[in-house]
């Protein structure tokens, strides 16, 4: 991993105008990450207060966001160590996983309507993009 993980992270700042809390931003960038591969099993995070000064955000939001990754078991915290993606993903939980689809589907509804854009068309785009085949 590149020595300056918080850029290859984001690359980008997080908006404060998205309609998104910034800690749900970071934690969504953090689980992109995870998901794309970016970041592996055993991959050290920035600390939190690297990150907190390279995002120009408070040190709470990083904490919080941390913490919700932590809750999820994407990511363990270790003392004095640092925090580190979890070696294996957490166990599905229909009931967690029904309410993360919620706040996915809510949280993009508010950031479409944050741009002014029309949820309807951001839908199916998404299922323009689910019906494409696979690289």
């Amino acid at each position: 991993m590149s020595a300056n993980i918080e850029t290859l992270l984001f690359p980008t700042p997080l908006s404060d105008t998205s309609g998104l809390p910034l800690r749900v931003q970071l934690r969504e960038r953090v689980l992109a990450a995870i998901g794309s591969g970016l970041l592996g099993p055993g991959d050290r995070l920035p600390t939190m207060r690297a990150l907190a000064v390279h995002l120009r955000v408070d040190l709470n939001t990083v904490q919080r966001a941390y913490a919700e990754l932590e809750r999820l078991g994407a990511i363990q915290t270790f003392r004095a160590r640092g925090s580190f993606v979890s070696d294996m993903p957490p166990p599905p939980d229909e009931e967690r996983r029904a309410a993360d689809i919620r706040d996915l589907a809510a949280s993009t509804i508010a950031r479409c309507q944050a741009l002014g854009l029309e949820p309807e068309a951001v839908l199916q785009a998404m299922r323009d993009l689910l019906s494409l085949p696979n690289p």
